[in-house]
């Protein structure tokens, strides 16, 4: 099993406050989760910029391949749907052993 987590700045040069950033954010965020079935966050990076946001997505797949088409398509929507840049900025998979809590290196009673 395989955990992705990719993460992407926003930068929003109409956004003249921190509402107009959020209904950006709000409609990107129903977008992803909708059609790729993915956990999204913001994150605090940028939280208090009007012009500036930090998202992560996290999924979870058998394999990384999958993930990183996910994450493609994820930055592909993002680009699309949103009115300013998208900038990726990393991605990390954690892989497990065997699939199991034992592949994750604790232990579990």
């Amino acid at each position: 099993m395989t955990v992705g987590i990719y993460s992407f700045e926003i930068h929003l040069p109409a956004a003249r406050s921190l509402k107009d950033k959020r209904q950006v954010l709000r409609r990107l965020k129903d977008r992803l989760r909708a059609h790729h079935n993915i956990a999204v966050a913001e994150t605090a990076e940028h939280h208090e910029l009007w012009q500036r946001a930090a998202l992560t997505v996290v999924s979870v797949a058998n394999r990384r391949e999958p993930l990183e088409q996910l994450f493609e398509a994820v930055h592909r929507d993002a680009r699309k749907h949103v009115p300013g840049e998208v900038i990726e900025t990393g991605v990390e998979y954690l892989d497990g052993a065997d699939g199991g809590v034992a592949g994750w290196g604790e232990t579990w009673e």
